[in-house]
């Protein structure tokens, strides 16, 4: 199978962001994570903060799939945050049709269920690991580390939770289940960019 996307989730700490944006620069293919938000919150008139704010509060109801299998039905009943999630969803689908990418976060994988070449991609990391990367790269106080990444975890769990039905770090939702504390983050990269092999001459 060609892939054509690769749709990541990773836990807080985990250097998955990194891992995203270096594969993006090394395979020459666009890379979105905050610009999802930054592109919804220019639609909606919104801060990104403010999103940030309706991601975190997300609701289990669910409600977007009504509206998804109504296709388009009215979005009155839905929630602000059921509402925001539909918006990246679909800025997800409109920056595919652009050619091959690489997504961060926003339960990619559910905007692009119905394309082809789709790599799910999970990126975790050993506990002490992840508290020495919050802590020197994001430069987090040692007694506020533990609660921060407890907290961005849950928020990316419940998320995912609210909109796919599915648990976070279920291996069987992915194709692909990295620990970069054993691989190093060039070891992701590389791994991950032999699915975007060269174009032949």
């Amino acid at each position: 199978m060609k892939c054509n996307f690769v749709a990541i989730e990773r836990e807080y700490g985990s250097g998955g962001t990194k891992i995203a944006r270096r594969l993006g620069q090394q395979c020459g293919i666009p890379c979105y994570g905050k610009e999802i938000l930054e592109q919804v919150a220019r639609e909606r008139n919104l801060s990104v903060d403010r999103i940030q704010q309706y991601e975190e509060h997300v609701s289990n109801s669910l409600l977007y799939t009504l509206s998804m299998i109504t296709n388009g039905a009215s979005n009155s009943a839905l929630s602000p945050e059921d509402d925001i999630f539909l918006s990246e969803q679909e800025v997800i689908q409109h920056l595919a049709e652009a050619g091959p990418a690489i997504f961060l976060g926003h339960c990619a994988s559910a905007a692009l269920r119905n394309r082809t070449g789709v790599v799910r991609v999970f990126i975790r990391a050993e506990e002490g690991e992840k508290k020495k990367r919050i802590r020197e790269d994001y430069g987090i106080p040692e007694d506020n580390i533990e609660r921060l990444r407890k907290r961005f975890d849950k928020k990316r769990a419940n998320y995912y939770f609210a909109n796919t039905a599915r648990q976070w770090t279920d291996p069987a939702n992915y194709d692909i289940v990295l620990n970069s504390t054993y691989l190093g983050l060039e070891g992701c990269v590389r791994l991950l960019c032999a699915l975007f092999p060269p174009a032949e001459e």
